[in-house]
């Protein structure tokens, strides 16, 4: 990945940083709301986490942090994005927990080989190489440790043709992942757990374009999606069984919107 590629996302989530109100973030609904399957996956699969030591790669504004140091973790924010971490401690003040904060190159991270217990990252990399990136999270995790993440996905063509519309709110270099992946991603690790999310749940992206009339351009609606979580909720869950069923019929997990994954070394 080129320097200047670094360099525009970089730019782009340090321009958003100067955008966002943390006073209206709720940390919970980020791994225990309706809307949040993929980590409450992520979640399910590490157990208890007090006292464990964790890497937040790709950190945004700290919602994972913050949510990790209030089950008792120790934290460290670490973002390409100084304006993203220097938020992230700030809504970790807002908390009343403490987390260190670090401005971190996701394919060079600057750690020593086995210096957490777990590395989490949050739709990293997609805007990065995304086997290099893994290679460095395996490399700072202590043995045993886990790498935990969770990523768009290439394959649905309702979620392409969104991306095309949301171009203003997105960095023009994002690669979503293949599905494929989890196949190289099993050759770095001892075990790997993963699942999909979002089939028949996608359709409340079609709400709020079709009905709601939201411009995807103006409102984010992956954070959307978080920010109305109590009036989505009963509508996701009767999706989310239907997306249940669906996973069930032969290679359709590959047509959802987001992958998770938990990996051990």
């Amino acid at each position: 990945m080129s320097d200047l590629r670094l360099e525009k996302e970089k730019e782009f989530h340090d321009q958003w940083a100067k955008n966002i109100d943390i006073e209206k973030l709720n940390v919970n609904i980020y791994f225990e709301g309706s809307t949040s399957p993929e980590n409450r996956f992520i979640i399910s699969k590490l157990g208890d986490i007090e006292g464990k030591t964790i890497l937040d790669i790709g950190c945004g504004v700290g919602e994972n942090s913050i949510y990790f140091a209030l089950k008792g973790a120790i934290c460290t924010a670490a973002d390409i994005s100084l304006g993203m971490v220097e938020l992230a401690i700030k809504l970790a003040q807002q908390y009343e927990v403490t987390i260190k904060g670090k401005v971190i190159n996701a394919m060079n991270i600057d750690f020593p080989d086995n210096s957490f217990d777990i590395v989490y990252a949050s739709n990293i990399l997609h805007h990065v190489e995304p086997i290099i990136a893994l290679k460095e999270m395996r490399r700072v995790v202590k043995p045993g440790g886990k790498v935990c993440f969770w990523e768009p996905l290439k394959h649905n063509p309702i979620i392409n043709i969104y991306r095309i519309m949301a171009k203003d709110v997105r960095t023009e270099n994002e690669a979503p992942l293949d599905i494929a992946i989890v196949q190289e991603i099993k050759s770095l690790f001892s075990e790997v757990t993963y699942d999909t999310f979002w089939l028949a749940s996608l359709w409340i992206f079609l709400q709020f374009y079709l009905i709601e009339k939201i411009n995807p351009n103006q409102e984010r609606y992956w954070k959307k999606i978080i920010d109305e979580e109590t009036r989505l909720r009963p509508l996701y869950y009767r999706l989310e069984s239907w997306d249940q069923l669906l996973k069930k019929i032969p290679g359709i997990k590959r047509m959802a919107w987001n992958i998770a994954v938990v990996a051990t070394k």
